[in-house]
């Protein structure tokens, strides 16, 4: 039977925005904390079960657990939480423009949202910009 109703579009938890990273994409690492690649192995919040073919997905903002590919020896093979602050994929905003970025990238953070490093390479979205304040003071550029 069909399902009636309003139907969200994109994720249940971030509803509005098109999720562009998911588990298991390798992403570039914007800060310099000393890592360069990261794969993400999760989204936090997210309540996917891969196991009946749903994989978590995050958007610009999202908090994600990520395990690092390529950088310094002494943060490869380290599991660590990860903030998304460019996708690829387009995404409305509220005032009806369409957002893409031309690379995907995230921030290393500690589990309370602090950042790594001390410094963001490239623009920053304005949704993580505003969900995560710390991030914000260290851009640069706020698209």
């Amino acid at each position: 039977m069909a399902k009636r109703g309003i139907r969200a579009v994109g994720v249940s938890y971030r509803l509005g925005l098109t999720p562009g990273i998911f588990a298991g994409s390798y992403v570039s690492c914007a800060d310099n904390s000393g890592a360069r690649l990261v794969r993400v192995i999760g989204v936090v919040g997210a309540h996917a079960k891969t196991t009946v073919r749903r994989i978590p997905g995050a958007c610009v903002g999202d908090m994600v657990v990520v395990s690092v590919r390529e950088g310094k020896p002494e943060l490869r093979k380290q599991v660590m939480r990860a903030i998304v602050i460019r996708q690829r994929r387009p995404y409305r905003r509220a005032d009806g423009t369409w957002i893409a970025f031309e690379d995907n990238a995230v921030v290393i953070v500690s589990p309370e949202g602090e950042p790594k490093g001390t410094e963001i390479r490239g623009p920053v979205a304005r949704e993580a910009a505003e969900r995560w304040p710390r991030i914000a003071g260290l851009a640069t550029m706020i698209v």
